[in-house]
């Protein structure tokens, strides 16, 4: 189980509830053994955590990089929950200065885990705290400035940090080369979400059958956390309108009213495709273009919608920004000549 937090660990380290109520009305899974999908990150983790406790020593620390929605949290606890040590967690953003991470690591216990989500937003001078901590399981403090400073040396006792992000390509080089296991976490298949989908209607008490199981499955952006997402969604609609049952026609009705169509692309991934259709002429278009235009931040558009476009082929980066592919035309029933002229004639008209 994951242990609850003792009294003397500072409130900035009590980011997540350990409780056992809140596990019971979760639909992460708890153990490796429960875990749907990404099956060599899964097997990798098995025998790194399975070496460790044979030598009773702290895991090598680890980072996740992946999409949001593909797992990194829920490894991180279940990681925890198997070595049988408590989790702290925080993220990027919210350690502002040196001081809040030397808070947390002088509060770590042998073996415990410290989990950082979006690691790649660390400030630069928190980050450099770390370079010690991890490699050799100190901090540096100096007293004093000029010809009067002083160095302490703090000794910590072995933790694993485990980091996930979701551009790892912004993670500076020192701080990537000091964690001795990376793993890229890909984008679900159909099959694994379809029994990440039934397992979730199990805990839920909710019947599902297999047609409506897939449904929900094929529209979930290949992300277990989509999945669920929509489960609940449609779980709703169920017990309103059809006696509490989800079967594939009940599915497609909820999911058509939640503006999800038939392979998981919703308002905003369709406004972005029709954005750089109509607007800018099919691409190529920069991010921070596309952001104004949409109104939505551009580290919204990275990390959340474009991942699964970039994935399914509706769109490509070039070194000029975002074009839409062919693929995108057909899937929204635009006829690339026709249909962009008549935009055009549109225009020209109201200016007129």
């Amino acid at each position: 189980m994951i242990h609850e937090e003792t009294n003397n660990i500072p409130d900035i380290l009590k980011k997540e509830s350990t409780l056992d109520e809140e596990i019971n009305y979760s639909l992460r899974p708890q153990r490796l053994s429960e875990y749907i999908g990404q099956e060599k990150v899964v097997e990798t983790l098995k025998i790194a955590i399975e070496a460790a406790l044979k030598r009773t020593e702290s895991l090598d620390h680890i980072l996740f990089n992946g999409p949001p929605g593909l797992g990194k949290t829920t490894l991180a606890h279940i990681i925890s929950t198997e070595m049988g040590t408590r989790i702290i967690t925080s993220s990027g953003p919210a350690l502002e200065k040196g001081g809040d991470l030397i808070g947390i690591l002088t509060h770590l216990e042998k073996s415990d885990i410290l989990f950082i989500d979006e690691i790649h937003r660390l400030p630069k001078i928190v980050e450099e705290f770390l370079y010690p901590a991890m490699e050799d399981f100190a901090v540096d403090f100096i007293f004093d400035k000029g010809a009067h400073a002083r160095t302490h040396r703090y000794r910590l006792e072995p933790f694993t940090l485990i980091g996930a992000t979701t551009r790892a390509g912004l993670l500076s080089s020192p701080l990537r080369e000091r964690f001795g296991i990376t793993r890229d976490l890909d984008f679900y298949g159909e099959d694994d979400l379809v029994r990440i989908v039934e397992r979730s209607s199990a805990i839920l008490d909710l019947p599902t059958d297999k047609e409506g199981a897939y449904e929900i499955a094929r529209r979930s952006r290949g992300t277990p956390r989509v999945a669920n997402r929509l489960l609940k969604r449609v779980r709703d609609f169920a017990q309103v309108r059809a006696q509490g049952k989800i079967t594939r026609e009940v599915a497609m009705q909820a999911l058509s009213l939640e503006g999800i169509d038939k392979i998981g692309l919703g308002e905003t991934d369709r406004k972005l495709l029709k954005t750089i259709i109509y607007n800018y002429k099919g691409g190529p278009v920069g991010i921070e273009a596309l952001a104004s235009t949409l109104q939505i931040e551009s580290d919204v558009l990275l990390d959340v919608v474009e991942p699964y476009l970039l994935k399914t082929g509706f769109v490509i980066r070039t070194s000029q920004g975002r074009k839409s592919t062919e693929k995108a035309y057909r899937h929204l029933n635009i006829q690339c000549k026709d249909d962009l002229n008549l935009f055009e004639n549109n225009k020209n008209k109201d200016r007129s």
